[in-house]
């Protein structure tokens, strides 16, 4: 069946009050980008409350559906049949036509909805929806009427055409990316970090991200895994700007210097340092982390506190509370899986202590880290200076 239009929806938009036309407005041009590598032109427009997708006569119907159901706002999308108005009787006998096409020999229970945004138009709505449903009844002999628990509900909206959808696709809810400002995400190769990224950008943040490459100990095709992550995670939360920093000589540093048991909070430190001076550098508004309470040493609350201390910006951990097997339920969902369990290690795995510290003492971790002193500053720079930016689409 050969669908006209998309009808959206949203949940929490409808609720902005007099900001309403912006998360409205920030949907739209989401709605545009998404659309952008499907084949046709598509048109996307607000009209009276409503946000619609007009489609090219000829496009590729679930690849269109995809694409939105990747845009956050969306919580549902309609699959829309567009009829002119010629009138009462031939609107019963389109409705009818669209029945046969969609569910023929229906024999379930159903009820019709009239939404009558032409308000000139000479019938009620409740008269529409009567009228309608008598000549369901006519057409489909088993079919029945029930008006609180229907097995199918049809819709018709009376506009300049005639508009009739009777199934709601799901989205992915949310809001709009951009509505809710900028934060820098702290990417790795595993399978939390991209969740949060994906979570955060749910909630209308647009993302960065900063990855900490240490070669030789880690090689290309890690890099490359998480390049291929944050492609992933493009996809809903739109393009990420990758900031590779080489983090070799920092970490052999911290590893020379200070006590060994020591060496994943000094490092998460350092990180956090350099991912808030390209978050400051990028109006990035915060910082966001995979890291789950007491999954591993580094991810205690005393270790998180001891990790906070390093920076002045807002740390948001979205999976903090989750347990690993709801992280890999959403890291599948949204198809990073099996690209973080790829066997290429990144720097934190590397450099793992074999006994590391689970209850930091925030002042014994200060102490250390006056051992790196006399270089640390220089190997920042350094650090800073080399990083490679990989623009992400």
């Amino acid at each position: 069946m050969i669908f006209h239009a998309f009808l959206i929806k949203y949940a929490e938009i409808a609720i902005k009050g007099k900001n309403r036309y912006l998360f409205e407005d920030a949907l739209v041009k989401q709605m545009k980008l998404a659309l952008e590598p499907v084949e046709g032109e598509f048109t996307v427009t607000k009209e009276q409350g409503r946000v619609y997708v007009f489609c090219p006569e000829k496009y590729d119907f679930d690849e269109a559906v995809e694409a939105l159901q990747r845009v956050f706002g969306i919580v549902g999308i309609s699959p829309v049949v567009i009829y002119e108005d010629q009138g009462f009787d031939q609107m019963a006998k389109d409705v009818v036509s669209y029945m046969e096409a969609r569910y023929p020999g229906y024999a379930g229970s159903f009820k019709v909805y009239t939404r009558r945004a032409k308000k000139s138009y000479p019938i009620t709505s409740m008269e529409v929806s009567a009228g309608i449903g008598e000549k369901i009844l006519d057409a489909f002999p088993e079919a029945s009427v029930d008006v609180h628990h229907p097995e199918m509900t049809l819709s018709v909206e009376i506009r300049d055409k005639i508009y009739v959808y009777s199934e709601t696709l799901p989205g992915p809810g949310g809001m709009p990316i951009g509505t809710n400002g900028k934060a820098m995400l702290l990417l790795s190769g595993g399978i939390d970090s991209p969740v949060a990224g994906y979570m955060i950008a749910k909630r209308g943040v647009k993302i960065e991200a900063v990855y900490f490459h240490a070669p030789p100990y880690t090689s290309e095709r890690a890099k490359q895994k998480v390049v291929d992550l944050a492609k992933l995670v493009a996809r809903y939360s739109g393009p990420i700007r990758l900031h590779v920093v080489n983090f070799t000589d920092i970490q052999l540093y911290i590893y020379d210097q200070c006590p060994h048991e020591e060496l994943t909070i000094i490092m998460r430190r350092y990180m956090m340092r350099i991912a808030e001076h390209f978050a400051r550098k990028d109006k990035c508004l915060g910082l966001i982390t995979g890291e789950s309470i007491g999954q591993v040493a580094s991810q205690t609350l005393q270790s998180l506190a001891a990790t906070d201390e390093a920076c002045e910006l807002p740390v948001y951990r979205p999976v903090i509370g989750f347990d690993k097997e709801e992280i890999v339920q959403i890291s599948r969902k949204i198809n990073t899986f099996e690209t973080s369990i790829q066997p290429f290690e990144d720097c934190c795995t590397i450099f793992v202590a074999k006994h590391p510290v689970t209850k930091p003492n925030l002042k014994v971790i200060r102490r250390s880290e006056e051992k790196l002193n006399e270089k640390i500053d220089q190997l920042m720079e350094e650090a800073l200076a080399t990083t490679e930016i990989i623009e992400i689409q």
